[in-house]
């Protein structure tokens, strides 16, 4: 074989293993080097502020009413100060998930259905208990399990109106006592 033909082999053989790129090709784009710079973490996050209920939802009839988000026709109340949820070790379940419960009201007649996804990572959905068993209207209570730590949009329907609450959760460190 002649030497060009062999450094022709060679070529190839090198343009193939490298996929044939540039060096400027393989720098990450500012785009991409930016991404890769945000931190999961609450000020990364765009949390729900609390805020006071609704004058049409009487503050007893609400749990968590001083703390809450919606209107007159579907509202969620005891958001966290600052939308974020501090859970200890006695809201972390044997698997790891994080059970917190809200109190919803309900302005019209109809089944609650909640949803949640994680939005700064991948996880499984939220998990939501919603029993049965209080009236068509009014209050409603609600158990929320957060598969992991994170940015969470939670999402609660009610007929045609929906509410879109935003909190990040993240697990604390037991208590000294």
């Amino acid at each position: 074989m002649s030497t060009k033909k062999i450094q022709a082999v060679i070529a190839a053989v090198v343009l193939s293993a490298t996929g044939c790129t540039s060096s400027a090709a393989q720098e990450p784009t500012t785009a991409t080097a930016a991404a890769a710079q945000v931190r999961p973490g609450p000020e990364n996050c765009p949390v729900t502020l609390p805020a006071k209920g609704p004058a049409s939802i009487p503050e007893e009839a609400l749990f968590g009413w001083h703390s809450s988000h919606g209107d007159g026709t579907l509202a969620v109340g005891g958001l966290w100060p600052k939308g974020v949820i501090e859970a200890g070790p006695d809201f972390v379940e044997q698997d790891g998930s994080i059970r917190m419960k809200f109190g919803w009201w309900r302005g019209i007649p109809g089944k609650l259905d909640i949803t949640g996804r994680r939005l700064d990572g991948p996880a499984p959905n939220l998990r939501a208990d919603v029993p049965v068993g209080y009236e068509p209207t009014g209050f409603q209570a609600s158990g929320l399990y957060f598969p992991t730590e994170g940015c969470w949009e939670v999402t609660g329907r009610l007929g045609t109106t929906s509410l879109i609450f935003v909190t990040y959760v993240t697990k604390t460190a037991a208590s000294t006592g």
